[in-house]
């Protein structure tokens, strides 16, 4: 059984690691770990969650021990497609370098450059940095890459989704040719393996994996839904996400909620915490302190049911989550499986619920064509609410053999027949003497009952000048002519 302590790391890195509570490397640590420390580069594949962190911060450790940091010259840099993910790995560093005299700068967007610069100019050995705030760096020139020994870039693949590969390219130039590199990804795309064709020399290839599996640990499911009404589409997906909460109870203690879009967040968050839900947002518009914050209140389970864009489902090391719930059904089909990896992590079970509407039905097709295998459907909570009611209504609604015979319009009658009932005499009774008194009135009136009976509406009086004709008389035109 290999341990730490047989892949030839530091005696202090080592005891950091005991104080971690680590005994045991995994298997990408296994693998990438011992070339790394031999000065080679490494092209590491695996699926998250299975610690490729510590693949590249121990060996980096051992290595930078000698040396000293010069100004605006770091010694090794970490390359990070979000700013979770570059503030993780600073954490891991401090965790890791506790024993050691190592330094570091963290370089992400929100936070102040003033900062950022005075880390900078006093010299660190490990740069931490997501690609468009280290150019920003350089660019003003702040920074300079010629020192760098080292160089990591990890989630090459989510770096490739997000449009750095251009910026990582530009980045590897301007470092030394004979630096060390480190490339970590779970896919490997055609893109990706063009990047590391042209920058790496002769690699270490350590594939604990196959490309692009979800871990056996997880378990998977998908609820089809199909809306009502296409403008009621919206509200029942929220509906049938709380009703898959409820579902999993107490189960359920902790867990993300991916949706494809920054608004979609924000909606599904706002509707969860009105029905009384403990939910808050994570996504790139958010303040950097905000987001922070949120991650940090997951993290320490003040926060029950985190909702996120992609922007937290690339390396993002909780490992208690219980739960991951797909409002949406990503459109890249390997975002699936870094969201997923958010649970069933260091050895624990977890579960990945999506909710799939008819037209994401082809992304779905996707994804169980990359992980080669297929999703088990799941029935909707919604529909065993529904069907309990619509039994009782089927029970209570008379069957179309039972139906009422329509009833039959009464024949007129100038007189009520002898069989006709009371309540219909007395109506016409009453009716006729209506009529009488009507005619009396109009007899009192002088006008005959019938023809001459007055117009509704205009009165009993006409004024003279309506009688009058507007044509005028032969004898009115002689006199006007003469």
């Amino acid at each position: 059984m290999t341990t730490f302590a047989d892949l030839g790391l530091d005696p202090k890195v080592l005891s950091a690691i005991i104080d971690a509570g680590y005994t045991q490397p995994t298997p990408i640590q296994e693998g990438a770990i011992p070339p790394a420390l031999e000065g080679r580069d490494v092209l590491g594949i695996a699926q998250t969650g299975t610690g490729k962190t510590a693949s590249f911060v121990l060996p980096m450790i051992t290595l930078l021990g000698r040396g000293r940091a010069r100004a605006r010259m770091p010694r090794s840099l970490v390359l990070a497609p979000t700013r979770e993910l570059a503030a993780q790995v600073a954490e891991n560093f401090d965790t890791y370098a506790k024993n050691t005299k190592l330094t570091k700068a963290l370089l992400i967007g929100g936070v102040s450059f003033k900062e950022q610069d005075a880390l900078i100019d006093k010299g660190v050995d490990v740069l931490i940095a997501t690609p468009g705030r280290l150019l920003d760096h350089f660019e003003r020139g702040k920074l300079l890459l010629t020192g760098v020994q080292i160089m990591v870039v990890d989630e090459a693949d989510r770096m490739l989704d997000m449009g750095f590969i251009p910026d990582i390219e530009r980045i590897f130039q301007l470092t030394p040719f004979t630096r060390q590199t480190l490339f970590f990804s779970a896919t490997m795309a055609p893109e990706i393996e063009r990047v590391t064709n042209t920058f790496l020399s002769a690699p270490a290839k350590v594939e604990v994996a196959r490309r692009a599996t979800t871990a056996e640990s997880i378990e998977q499911g998908v609820v089809h839904h199909s809306a009502s009404r296409k403008d009621m589409q919206a509200k029942e997906k929220r509906a049938l996400l709380r009703a898959l909460i409820d579902r999993e109870g107490a189960a359920c203690t902790n867990a993300i909620i991916f949706c494809n879009r920054k608004t979609e967040v924000d909606i599904v968050a706002k509707s969860l915490a009105k029905y009384g839900y403990d939910a808050a947002p994570i996504h790139g518009d958010l303040d950097q302190s905000q987001r922070t914050r949120t991650l940090e209140s997951f993290r320490e389970g003040r926060l029950r049911l985190l909702v996120a864009s992609d922007v937290a489902a690339r390396g993002l090391d909780i490992p208690a989550v219980s739960h991951v719930f797909n409002y949406d059904v990503p459109s890249h089909a390997e975002d699936y499986v870094h969201r997923i990896g958010r649970t069933g992590r260091a050895g624990r079970t977890g579960k990945a619920l999506t909710i799939c509407v008819p037209h994401d039905e082809k992304w779905l097709t996707a994804i169980e064509a990359l992980v080669q295998k297929e999703i088990p459907c799941v029935e909707s909570p919604l529909k065993a609410k529904a069907s309990e009611p619509r039994e009782r209504r089927e029970k209570d609604t008379p069957r179309p053999t039972e139906a009422a015979p329509p009833r039959e319009t009464p024949r007129r009658a100038a007189e009520p027949g002898p069989a006709e009932a009371p309540r219909d005499r007395a109506e016409r009774s009453d009716r006729g003497g209506r009529d009488r008194e009507r005619d009396r009135d109009r007899d009192r009136r002088g006008a005959r009952p019938g023809r001459d009976a007055p117009v509704v509406g205009m009165g009993d009086h006409m004024p003279a000048f309506l009688t009058r004709s507007f044509k005028p008389s032969s004898e009115t035109t002689e006199e006007v002519t003469d």
